[in-house]
């Protein structure tokens, strides 16, 4: 893969460069966008969008696709939407995934592989969430209930995920967290036991069951957690709800 904002045929200048990793960047910050997304955050036109769009699809660092919809589809053609691939998302800070694949693999075949090895990866997912629990703790109980979603999103932006919460859209009532970058996603690839411990953690922190509707590692742009209103506080530990991506792969 050509580095972000290389040129195929000439270098290209330091501006175009610097633009180019601003609309790459975006997208990670982001997910999946359109062109007219792109223009509105970065204060470009669409056309020197579409531009930087063309060069980014053929150095293999983004990829156009139709865009998802989750709720009630509206008329007219879907908009098409621009991705990171794994190679773009690459080219950003996931320095200790291989370290992670090779821990998570050590611990699977000493704990004598199989169900066993299995069932060692999910205990030590579950106490690497739980080590890390305090700070989302924190950030859920000093705010209204109504904004813990929210609250829970800049925990996790300010952990390396890249997270906002948004209404989910009708007839659903409830949010959706998105996280639109995860440092540990070609780990979460081979080891779904990562996300399914994460997304049991969401269930507990929230009060709430909760559903993974995408997921990077499945193959999606974003990792994608609906939380709904109006359910009543748990006083156990909720299980999450099943995944609709796979084995919950997040």
């Amino acid at each position: 893969m050509k580095n972000i904002g290389e040129a195929p045929q000439e270098e290209l200048a330091t501006g175009e460069r610097s633009t180019r990793n601003r609309v790459a960047r975006s997208i990670l910050d982001h997910g999946p966008s359109t062109a007219q997304d792109l223009a509105n955050r970065l204060g470009l036109t669409q056309a020197a969008v579409r531009r930087h769009l063309d060069a980014l699809v053929a150095d293999e660092v983004v990829v156009p696709r139709e865009q998802r919809v989750y709720g009630a589809r509206t008329r007219g053609r879907p908009a098409k939407v621009f991705a990171l691939t794994d190679c773009g998302r690459d080219a950003f800070e996931q320095a200790y995934d291989k370290l992670a694949v090779d821990a998570l693999d050590w611990i699977e075949r000493s704990a004598g592989g199989g169900e066993a090895g299995e069932k060692a990866v999910a205990a030590f997912a579950r106490a690497r969430v739980e080590a890390q629990a305090g700070a989302y703790r924190d950030a859920i109980e000093a705010v209204h209930p109504e904004e813990r979603t929210q609250a829970l999103a800049k925990a996790l932006s300010a952990d390396g995920y890249a997270a906002t919460a948004r209404s989910a859209p009708l007839p659903q009532r409830g949010e959706q967290l998105c996280q639109h970058h995860c440092p540990v996603a070609h780990a979460a690839e081979r080891y779904p036991q990562l996300c399914e411990a994460e997304t049991e953690f969401f269930s507990r922190l929230l009060g709430t069951h909760v559903q993974r509707l995408a997921t990077i590692a499945h193959g999606d742009g974003v990792c994608t957690t609906f939380v709904p209103h109006g359910a009543p506080p748990q006083t156990t530990h909720p299980q999450a709800s099943a995944s609709t991506a796979g084995r919950n792969p997040a």
